[in-house]
């Protein structure tokens, strides 16, 4: 007789709820929740995914350690005394900042290494912090930390029920919503042009959210910044600007009117690829739509004016008065609101990096910089690496230098489930149980969500005999490494948990939402402002200086190199979010995914064929990948896949070996940054295409 459970998938922001039959331990279906009253019964294919991990034979259940090319497994007390001891005498031989962290995307996606990393790296003491952050979503907290005060304070757009949504390098339709939790996204932004809304996308790609697009414009590589200058002009010059009741809090009009001076539609066209006349008529349709977003995600985030674009972004929404209003950009009030237990104030630059004197921003040093702290010897030097639920090798800017930096480590440490590209090179890896056999709650993804909800995931299956889930990894490494004496008392996640949910404006408790199995319905998202702002004076900062006085960045000329011709972008598939899910069999597949995509003139001027074998070259790197020809990218441009490279040597990913690709970041550059915040700029990577 099969039971059944429900749960929200945590693979990626989405949050869709599923429902699983199981019986005897054994997962018969996953299908959506028709009764989550967030998702509605959607599910995307990720979702099935969840069997596949759980039952993967190469996952890891119990402590391993390298000794030589072979692994072999410890008790968890023995490997939690070897690394006290170990990262313990590295701290005193050369200091606290010689270990470093590097923590990766799923931490933001289990509540219990959320709530629990904290502690942990207050007991290592150094500022040698890294995370995915600066190679994903840095310049989103940069502008909201600038203009609004907290860098958590993130506008959502309100795609429920705007009229005009304006999208820059984002694709939803693959990514299910990004900094945008938005489930069921196919038929909320249907729903758009059904009440007679439009949809405008902008990006290098004719990519899948074209298909419910009412337009899409080519526009280059990194040259967004100019297109919103010039929104922004043209806002200011045809007397478009209505900032409606936020006019009363928000400073800084006149100073963005002025720098917008020198970026007329007609001045930027060439820049951008999109005529003055194009640029107007957004900028028009925009400020006369009865409601209207714009929204930038990974492509004018990656890139090096990513923090310029989202202030501009944010800009936008403002001077048309689509902010903290129906429709428009809008703020979430989540059941467990981490904002309300938190403080803004100065935030940036606190220290810098080592070699490159890059700026910490929330506590944290851009990735980029990461193997040259390694590889730089001298005072200060990382000796020690330990990384959590991440894979730098293949997701961090140049992994060929990082893959070599990594081998002059003494010492490293992994808490992942599998052996991979990254992982492979540690000393110890600490395996947390995962997936089906954790509890869950979305701490920021519902803090991201384009509609207030709330709901608990008990576990489905118990953990394994002897396993540890992430928090107790977490919890006992900082216990250890503080060197308290007193006994360690492991405190569970859901003890801050429903702290939060009853001290939070909704006044729930974790029994409430255990009851609740399908989720409970918060309401829309409402105006807030200025309640909500972290600025000293409850004011919006519209003119933020330090990013007024990074415009003198900009050229107005286009630079173009004869030795790298192409600009490479990367790309996401529905059935790909972390490269550990191309261990799943139900993924990868199909035909294959990871091909550099070329546009049929470029190809035939460079005589390609079809699936022909191309090496792809840039300053950092070279690789071999089949190219695929079609007209849905622009001219001089090339797209390749991100988190693949799953041939090398020490992997142990039997699914993922055999749909290995090859990793874009084996090309991307780490010099080539957001010279403001050192974000890295993976889009507009200048590469060679040459024939095999």
């Amino acid at each position: 007789m099969s039971e059944v459970h429900y749960r929200a998938c945590n693979l990626c922001e989405a949050i869709c709820g599923i429902e699983i039959k199981h019986a005897g331990g054994k997962i018969l279906s996953i299908t959506g929740d028709k009764r989550d009253p967030f998702s509605r019964g959607h599910i995307c294919p990720k979702a099935l995914a969840l069997k596949d991990i759980y039952e993967d034979k190469n996952r890891l259940k119990l402590p391993v350690k390298r000794v030589g090319d072979e692994w072999q497994e410890i008790s968890w007390d023995e490997a939690f005394d070897e690394i006290a001891r170990r990262i313990g005498e590295i701290q005193t031989k050369y200091g606290r900042n010689a270990v470093a962290v590097f923590q990766g995307n799923p931490s933001v996606h289990n509540f219990g290494t959320l709530l629990s990393s904290g502690e942990f790296l207050k007991s290592l003491k150094t500022q040698n912090n890294f995370s995915a952050t600066s190679v994903d979503q840095l310049p989103h907290h940069f502008a909201a930390w600038a203009m609004l005060g907290h860098p958590l304070l993130l506008p959502i757009p309100d795609i429920d029920r705007t009229e005009y949504f304006l999208i820059l390098g984002a694709n939803p339709l693959a990514s299910n919503g990004s900094l945008m939790t938005a489930p069921d996204i196919i038929n909320r932004l249907e729903s758009i042009k059904k009440r007679g809304g439009k949809i405008v996308l902008l990006d290098p790609r004719r990519t899948e959210t074209v298909r419910v697009a009412s337009e899409h414009h080519f526009i280059k590589p990194s040259s967004d910044v100019y297109f919103l200058l010039a929104i922004v002009h043209t806002l200011f010059a045809e007397n478009l600007v209505n900032l409606d009741r936020l006019s009363d809090l928000t400073d800084g009009v006149e100073i963005l009117r002025e720098v917008s001076n020198n970026y007329a539609p007609e001045k930027v066209e060439n820049l951008t690829g999109i005529s003055a006349a194009q640029i107007k008529q957004i900028a028009r349709e925009f400020a006369a739509a009865k409601s209207a977003v714009c929204y930038g995600r990974m492509g004018v985030s990656i890139q090096k004016f990513g923090s310029l674009c989202q202030w501009l972004i944010n800009s936008i929404n403002i001077l048309t008065g689509n902010f903290d209003r129906a429709g428009g950009a809008m703020f979430t009030a989540p059941a467990f609101d981490i904002l309300a237990a938190s403080k803004g104030g100065n935030i940036f630059n606190r220290w810098q990096s080592r070699v490159r004197h890059l700026p910490e921003f929330m506590g944290e040093l851009p990735v980029a910089a990461l193997a040259e702290e390694i590889l730089t010897g001298g005072d200060g030097q990382i000796k020690a690496l330990i990384t959590s639920c991440g894979n730098p090798v293949l997701s961090t800017p140049n992994g060929g230098q990082l893959e070599k930096a990594l081998e002059e480590l003494e010492f490293m440490v992994s808490i992942d489930i599998y052996i991979n590209e990254t992982t492979r090179q540690a000393d110890i890896i600490l395996p947390p149980a995962t997936g089906l056999e954790v509890s869950h709650y979305d701490v920021v993804f519902n803090l991201l969500a384009v509609r207030n909800t709330a709901k608990y995931s008990a576990p489905l299956f118990p953990k394994g005999e002897n396993a540890k889930y992430d928090w107790e990894i977490l919890q006992t490494l900082a216990h250890r490494l503080s060197g308290k004496d007193e006994p360690l008392k492991l405190v569970p996640p859901e003890a801050k948990l429903d702290f939060g949910l009853q001290f939070g404006q909704y006044k729930l408790s974790l029994e409430e939402l255990r009851k609740s199995a399908h989720g409970v319905d918060l309401g829309e998202l409402k105006p807030c402002l200025p309640a909500r702002l972290f600025t000293e004076n409850k004011r919006i900062n519209l003119a933020p200086k330090v990013l007024v006085k990074d415009l003198e960045r900009l050229k107005t000329e286009e630079i173009k190199t004869e030795d790298f011709p192409f600009a490479l972008i990367g790309r996401r598939h529905l059935r790909d979010c972390n490269s550990w899910l191309h261990n799943s069999e139900v993924l990868v597949k199909g035909k294959n995914r990871c091909t550099v995509l070329i546009n049929q003139t470029d190809a035939e001027k460079l005589s390609l064929q079809n699936n022909q074998t191309v090496k792809v070259s840039s300053r950092t790197g070279a690789v071999e990948i089949p190219c695929e020809i079609t007209e849905n990218i622009a001219a001089g441009v090339v797209s390749i896949p991100h988190g693949y490279g799953h041939a090398r040597v020490g992997v142990r990913l039997d699914t993922a070996k055999n749909h290995a690709g090859v990793s874009l970041n084996d090309l991307t550059d780490d010099r080539v940054i957001d010279e403001l915040t050192g974000n890295a700029a993976f889009s507009n990577v200048k590469v060679r295409v040459q024939a095999i």
